[in-house]
């Protein structure tokens, strides 16, 4: 063997590897499961991920409504603006806003998004309604309503509708609506009437909160950014907020984005778990190789034909493992198209997805090989004379070279995560938090092995031979304590993202919420609202603040439209902003830089700001800000920075501006009203009745609606907690296996010496009690730690976990622990003393 060529000695190396695993896979078969599990992970959320990104893409014409979009609040386009339109392509007006939409008898009313249409809409996709339409679309007195909206009034096709001053027929029942993702985020379902209907409403006034949007279907040889550019350059700081098709709906994309990337890194940290249980069951089945080793070598096999051949039989083994879940992750966009397509934001592009799919593979194959490596160069460098001798050796400390070439290959993992994340920074920051938690896992399990070794020997045999397992030579303490650290913190963390998620509302809505927020009062009947307000709620307290819209256009001399690297979490520069003014500083707000004017206060324009907004866009006191209102830029002068309640459940505004500043300009004005639940329903219909123009939005709604979104990203974390328990388990199946010899060794001498088989397994559950107490703990550190940095910078949510169910889910995730270390103890009790001697 010894005088073979390089390629023969790989040939026989192939040759008895093939042969050796026709005995079966044995041993194996945790490696594959691990791989499969992490691999699966990886492999799914990367391909759901890329196919609604994918469909967001292809489907960026309908969502967007056009090849361009633009958009503006409270006024429409001049004639100069229209005929720029006009110029692009083809082009189609929509107007959107809030309005009650109230049963003919006056019964019921609830909020609705108005959406007014021309006769070119849509320009991209069609309108579909639902069998039984009276006509192809809404017209004059026509409406076509969302089946939610019906629901909820109880009425049907051919049943009238108040919408505003106006009673209109429904004549269709909406079935598709093609740019209804490219709307965003709405409180309520659609009512779609056409410019006519509109009109006929009397909605539209001075100070009305709508939006006007243009969509331009270009020629195919037009360059969207460039349009944009163009007209940007033509109509400068005319406040148009500008999209083009390849991001129809952006916010939808950034949150399919970061929640895959989120998913993809916790799948990441599963299958490093799933890693360490692929070295444990390398270990084990290379410990039950033993005879086969010393045979290699007693006929002269080098030590790296031996490392060749069962180097071999890994990857084969992982290989198969690793396609395997490729498969079930390929295949998981059709199964959640299938059983839950409705609850996504777009239906997945169906497909196969080769980058996702090569990454999640690169992944296995890298996490295999670097986990794999120990315990193969300890089976190459033990001698043949100690094989045969048997019995139970200490496994020593990996070679340089070894650990030089698994340094090589987690660095390849690190730079694999980072440089395929949306986020490096945050994908490096994951990564190296998972190497530090790691290493202190590491060092951790070394120094209970150190502690264990020198603590008093306990007086009872049974406790004295449990501290002694912790420390004494073969013991898997440093492995465990860094495989169920890692499941567990991992464990606890998606609990406590879990639980923050599930019970947001209930611990952030406080206790006093109002009832109502009442959008679109006509400023100059805001007396007579009051008093219609206390007649029919007697004791209801009312908060008015006046209400406008603007972008933010300017930062001092930069103008926002030219600013190239604007901050991730700069949404106050997108799009239009809620402004207001106010003389005395809102309740829920606190100055925590500058001042605040004097109540009677008649200088030049002054602002308050968010201290957060401040911060991240780096300005301070005495900077200017510049807003549009209606096409007037107002420039102010940055006063004070105030802190936000933002769960208060009131008007909270980033901008709060001085008295005298906004006065001038059209508005209307917002109130709250926090008032008895049973007279809710009398004042919905009092209100929508006396003031068609107002906006009723119930409290209860919002919150379920968002509970619904919370809802569903709880969905995505379970799943992902389910991943990491998997994982866990095999960890541990993986640890039981690879001390299974030195168990049997135990057991055998303790019942020669007259140990009956229940002291035998009290000795390991305390041992295991030892160890779930211990890393329990850490985990509870640790996966807090990471739970709220998650919650607080990924997620960006109010920080209200749930202890009691992450410390259930904790100490659930130790008493499995014990559990499954238990159960993998009993086949050590079954063995025979003479058999298991002889095989050792």
């Amino acid at each position: 063997m010894g005088t073979a060529s390089g390629t023969g000695r790989g040939g026989l190396a192939l040759r008895l590897a093939l042969r050796d695993l026709r005995g079966g896979l044995t041993g194996l078969r945790l490696l594959a499961i691990c791989l499969f599990l992490g691999v699966a992970a990886l492999a799914a959320v990367g391909s759901l991920s890329a196919s609604i990104v994918t469909a967001l893409g292809l489907q960026g014409q309908a969502i967007l409504g056009g090849d361009v979009r633009f958009e503006i609040a409270q006024r429409d386009a001049t004639p100069e603006e229209q005929a720029a339109f006009a110029a692009m392509g083809k082009a189609s007006k929509v107007i959107r806003m809030r309005a009650m939409a109230a049963r003919a008898d006056g019964q019921e009313s609830v909020l609705a998004e108005l959406k007014a249409v021309d006769n070119a809409w849509p320009l991209y996709g069609r309108l579909g309604l639902a069998s039984g339409a009276r006509a192809p679309r809404p017209a004059g007195k026509g409406i076509a309503i969302a089946p939610a909206l019906a629901d909820r009034l109880r009425i049907g096709i051919g049943d009238p509708i108040h919408i505003g001053e106006t009673r209109f027929t429904v004549t269709g029942l909406i079935a598709d609506e093609p740019d209804r993702i490219g709307s965003g985020f709405t409180l309520g379902p659609t009512a779609l009437v056409d410019m006519a209907g509109l009109g006929a409403t009397g909605l539209i006034q001075p100070g009305s909160l709508y939006r006007v949007q243009y969509r331009v279907a270009l020629p195919p040889s037009a360059d969207p950014a460039a349009v944009i550019a163009r007209f940007e350059r033509q109509f400068p700081g005319a406040g148009w907020e500008a999209r083009d098709r390849t991001n129809g709906s952006p916010g939808t994309r950034r949150f399919i984005e970061r929640l895959g990337q989120f998913l993809s890194l916790v799948g990441l940290t599963a299958l490093v778990v799933a890693g360490i249980g692929v070295g444990n069951g390398v270990a084990s089945w290379l410990d039950g190789k033993r005879g086969g080793i010393a045979t290699l070598k007693a006929l002269g096999a080098s030590s790296a034909t031996i490392f060749r051949i069962y180097l071999i039989q890994i990857l084969l083994v992982a290989g198969a493992g690793i396609a395997a879940g490729l498969l079930v992750g390929a295949l998981v966009p059709f199964a959640v198209a299938a059983i839950a397509g409705d609850a996504l934001p777009v239906p997945p592009e169906l497909g196969l997805y080769p980058k996702p799919l090569a990454i999640a593979a690169a992944y296995g194959l890298l996490v295999a090989t670097a986990f794999a490596l120990a315990p193969l160069a300890r089976a190459r460098s033990v001698p043949a004379a100690s094989l045969f001798r048997g019995g139970i050796m200490p496994s020593g400390r990996p070679t340089l070279p070894v650990l030089l070439a698994m340094t090589a290959l987690a660095l390849a993992i690190a730079g694999l995560a980072i440089g395929t994340a949306r986020e490096p920074l945050f994908a490096a920051l994951f990564v190296a938090a998972s190497m530090l938690l790691l290493g202190l896992l590491t060092a951790i399990g070394a120094a209970i092995r150190a502690i264990a070794a020198r603590l008093p020997r306990p007086r009872r045999p049974l406790p004295r031979l449990a501290l002694a397992n912790l420390h004494r030579p073969a013991a898997q303490t440093t492995r465990l304590v860094i495989a169920l650290g890692l499941g567990l913190t991992l464990f606890t963390a998606l609990a406590v993202i879990e639980t923050n998620l599930s019970g947001q509302l209930q611990r952030t809505v406080p206790n006093k919420a109002p009832s109502f927020f009442i959008l679109d009062i006509p400023a100059p009947e805001l007396d007579r609202f009051k008093t219609l307000v206390n007649r029919t709620a007697p004791g209801a307290e009312v908060v008015t603040v006046p209400s406008l819209r603007g972008p933010v256009v300017a930062l001092g001399d930069r103008r926002v439209a030219e600013m190239k690297n604007v901050p991730e979490g700069a949404w106050i520069l997108r799009g239009d902003r809620g402004l207001t003014y106010a003389a005395t500083l809102p309740e829920g707000s606190r100055v925590v830089e500058g001042k605040w004017w004097p109540a009677d206060y008649a200088g030049p324009p002054l602002v308050s700001l968010d201290v957060e907004a401040a911060r991240l866009l780096n300005l301070k006191i005495g900077d200017r800000i510049t807003v549009s209102v209606l096409g007037v830029e107002i420039e102010a002068t940055i006063a004070s920075l105030r802190e936000i309640a933002w769960d208060t459940m009131g008007f909270n505004f980033v901008l709060i501006f001085s008295p005298g500043t906004l006065e001038g300009a059209p508005h209307s004005m917002m109130a709250t009203v926090a008032m008895a639940p049973e007279r809710e329903s009398a004042l919905n219909r009092a209100v929508t009745s006396a003031f068609p123009s107002v906006s009723l939005i119930r409290v209860k709604e919002v919150i379920a609606t968002v509970a619904d979104l919370l809802s569903q990203l709880s969905v995505a974390v379970r799943a992902a907690a389910s991943v990491a328990v998997a994982a866990g388990i095999a960890v541990l199946i993986g640890a039981i296996a690879a001390a299974r010899r030195a168990r049997i060794y135990d057991a055998v001498l303790l019942k020669l010496l007259g140990a009956t088989r229940r002291q035998v397994l009290a000795v390991q559950a305390m041992e295991y009690a030892l160890l779930s107490l211990v890393v329990s703990l850490l985990a509870l550190a640790f996966g807090t730690a990471a739970g709220w940095y998650v919650v607080r910078y990924v997620l960006d949510l109010e920080w209200a976990p749930d202890w009691w169910i992450v410390l259930a889910t904790l100490g659930i995730g130790a008493l499995l622990t014990m559990a499954i270390g238990l159960a993998g103890s009993l086949p050590a009790l079954a063995a025979r003393p003479a058999r298991a001697l002889r095989e050792l």
